[in-house]
């Protein structure tokens, strides 16, 4: 039984949506590519163009709403945002509530793979007292949440739309658990909402260096590892951010407008952020990579997605200290990767594992691994 003020919904595609879809990608203008370039200067064109075609002729909008319906459904207004959101109670009584928090260029997409494994264990064999109650929203201005109309809706504006649902659904105590955007909301939630957060979960730790006396003289071996690739990522892979913080309006005209240019710049970033060796498409599959894309397109959230990175500030988001029990999967293809030394210093760390696989995307990319990591931290707590 959901609380008042609470909607049930279903992924329903207006047909005319679907022809515009096609009509636009049919039309799409391609821009030269040299003839050696791959990936080096962005998107690899080929990939492209074999994702769009199959977007235009084979993608099954039928399917598609069937993996998106397969789970319960809501939309809710808190503080007057409009907040999408997955609420899988698991049939075990013994369960834990657990939110799990997306990020960009990901969407509620992602864990659709891993819904189904964290409710009912037993269902996919694995052991009724793993079992969880699931909250997986869609950050506002993202998806089926809708464009954000505001300015100031930041990292911690969400923080407090997100702990407003979860009171909301009942829940005064739960799990935390994010990648990208969503472990810093998540970690906010500890900051913020220690006496509800139970514990931490996240594969992508932020801290903030600047505040330690000095953070290179507290970095081992691997910690300096850990730095320098992830200086070598801000190097060379941060154009996206400069834009989408600076300018987002800008960029959004042509992604709101062509499809072919949405799928460009979000198929780039899951090449280059996750574990998939160069082969994106074989990787993920296209209609794994599509539901993702087509929640952008058909909402038309692209821009309200982006202007998170203008509304964030860095100083003010990133918290000083999370004092809940923390838990933290590194995964090898992960673009941030945060020395071990100063997340002991900001989190309460309790819990580390390093994965054989898996990159920015865990829960699509390697489910059970995810599902596994999750469990066992949660039953550690």
């Amino acid at each position: 039984m959901e609380a008042d003020g609470i909607d049930s919904f279903e992924v329903a595609v207006d047909a005319e949506e679907v022809t515009d879809l096609r009509r636009r990608l049919a039309g799409t203008r391609w821009p030269d590519q040299l003839s050696d370039a791959g990936w080096d200067y962005g998107t690899e064109r080929g990939a492209l163009q074999y994702l769009c075609e199959y977007w235009r002729e084979e993608f099954d909008w039928d399917e598609f709403e069937d993996r998106l319906n397969r789970f319960d459904q809501f939309t809710t207004a808190i503080d007057a945002h409009r907040v999408h959101f997955y609420h899988i109670r698991s049939p075990e009584e013994s369960a834990r509530p657990l939110v799990l928090l997306h990020g960009w260029p990901g969407s509620v997409a992602e864990f659709l793979d891993v819904l189904g494994p964290l409710t009912d264990p037993v269902a996919h064999g694995g052991d009724p007292e793993e079992a969880l109650h699931v909250v997986a929203p869609s950050l506002p201005g993202y998806g089926f949440s809708g464009p954000t109309n505001e300015r100031g809706v930041d990292i911690p504006t969400v923080t407090r739309l997100v702990a407003g649902l979860l009171e909301r659904l009942g829940y005064d105590h739960y799990v935390a658990q994010g990648g990208d955007w969503g472990a810093l909301v998540a970690a906010r939630l500890g900051a913020d909402y220690p006496e509800r957060v139970d514990g931490l979960h996240t594969t992508m730790p932020f801290v903030m260096p600047s505040q330690f006396d000095d953070p290179m003289g507290m970095l081992d071996e691997d910690g300096m590892a850990d730095y320098r690739e992830t200086k070598a990522f801000r190097e060379d892979g941060m154009g996206y951010y400069e834009l989408q913080s600076t300018r987002p309006q800008t960029l959004a005209y042509g992604l709101t407008d062509s499809p072919a240019g949405l799928a460009g710049w979000l198929l780039e970033k899951f090449h280059a952020w996750s574990d998939c060796d160069g082969d994106v498409v074989e990787y993920f599959g296209a209609d794994r990579l599509l539901d993702n894309v087509s929640l952008y397109w058909l909402t038309g959230t692209i821009n309200s997605s982006m202007r998170l990175y203008y509304e964030t500030d860095d100083r003010e988001a990133i918290p000083s200290s999370v004092d809940v029990p923390t838990g933290h999967a590194r995964f090898p293809a992960e673009i941030s990767k945060t020395p071990r030394a100063w997340v002991e210093e900001v989190y309460d760390l309790v819990y580390c594992t390093d994965q054989p696989e898996g990159g920015h995307f865990p829960a699509m990319e390697v489910p059970d691994l995810f599902v596994d990591d999750v469990r066992a931290f949660v039953r550690g707590l």
